[in-house]
């Protein structure tokens, strides 16, 4: 019997979780599955804030949110900006915001431009071994643009974090070694996830501007649409189809690049975890280094 990509990478995830934890890969919620799980009956449950403005969290956030700077996940590593930290620094992070492996959580941005926030922050999660990851569709401004509750308390549940180790931190990564063979038509497929005008050259903060040659540009807020004044995700379906058109199906070998990881978070977490694309990895370098290193080339 012939099974489905769903049906390998569920088995897959079955294997790899640890007795007693009901493990998957991470997914969207609603904002009605939230307010149930915020229900005072729900047991574990951890809330994160990513929005960039501790004072927007001061002022109103969402009923037992803990608040992470997107900014706090990645660092200068030797002449590069934006990288990748230790898997030791994200256990001792996730532990400080009351995250274990086993817990539910759901992270949520601003909504509309930043919602890469949330998607980069879910990505980090999963790869140190959370295995109930949420991002809330919509963000908080569809949360709010409902009426939602909102509070200026801190979480006072008395949960506690930890469970998470260093060595098990595995996130999905494409070196520059890989870049350079899917750009010489090395079998992987390069995805662009920036907008139109910075693929195109038109526009750019770096040095040098344009795109990895052979690369795709599917800019990242193509997967979401409006809906009742709110930005959220389209269908899998929707999705499905738009990226086939492009060639980005299941069954290639998927190399993700933006600028910093962000956006390529964003596109990522359509292919792997809505559309259940088992071969996707991100290029941590990004943009910022292949524009840098004048001795690879550039498209326009």
């Amino acid at each position: 019997m012939r099974r489905s990509w769903g049906d390998v990478l569920a088995a897959v995830l079955v294997l790899a979780t640890p007795p007693g934890v009901a493990s998957q890969a991470p997914r969207l919620a609603t904002t009605a599955d939230l307010a149930l799980w915020l229900a005072p009956d729900s047991g574990d449950l951890v809330v994160v804030d990513v929005r960039q403005s501790w004072t927007s969290y001061l002022e109103h956030h969402l009923p037992r949110a803990v608040w992470l700077n997107v900014e706090t996940l990645r660092a200068q590593s030797g002449e590069l900006p934006f990288q990748l930290l230790s898997g030791d620094v994200y256990a001792e992070l996730f532990r400080r915001l009351r995250i274990t492996p086993a817990r539910r959580v759901v992270v949520y941005s601003a909504g509309d431009q930043a919602n890469v926030d949330a998607t980069f922050a879910a990505w980090l999660l999963a790869s140190a071994g959370a295995s109930r990851v949420f991002v809330l569709d919509g963000g908080y401004a569809k949360w709010e643009l409902e009426g939602r509750a909102l509070t200026q308390a801190y979480p006072h549940d008395g949960l506690t974090g930890g469970g998470f180790h260093a060595a098990e931190f595995h996130p999905a990564v494409a070196t520059l070694d890989d870049v350079r063979a899917a750009a010489r038509g090395g079998g992987a497929l390069l995805v662009d996830a920036r907008p139109p005008e910075q693929f195109s050259g038109a526009a750019g903060a770096q040095a040098r501007r344009g795109h990895i040659p052979g690369a795709v540009n599917h800019p990242w807020k193509s997967d979401l649409e409006q809906r009742d004044l709110a930005l959220v995700w389209k269908s899998s379906e929707a999705l499905r189809v738009a990226y086939a058109a492009q060639g980005i199906t299941a069954d290639r070998d998927v190399i993700v690049y933006c600028n910093s990881g962000t956006e390529a978070s964003h596109v990522f977490f359509a292919l792997k975890y809505l559309l259940d694309a088992p071969r996707v990895r991100i290029y941590a370098g990004a943009w910022s280094e292949w524009a840098e290193r004048e001795e690879l080339p550039v498209e326009r």
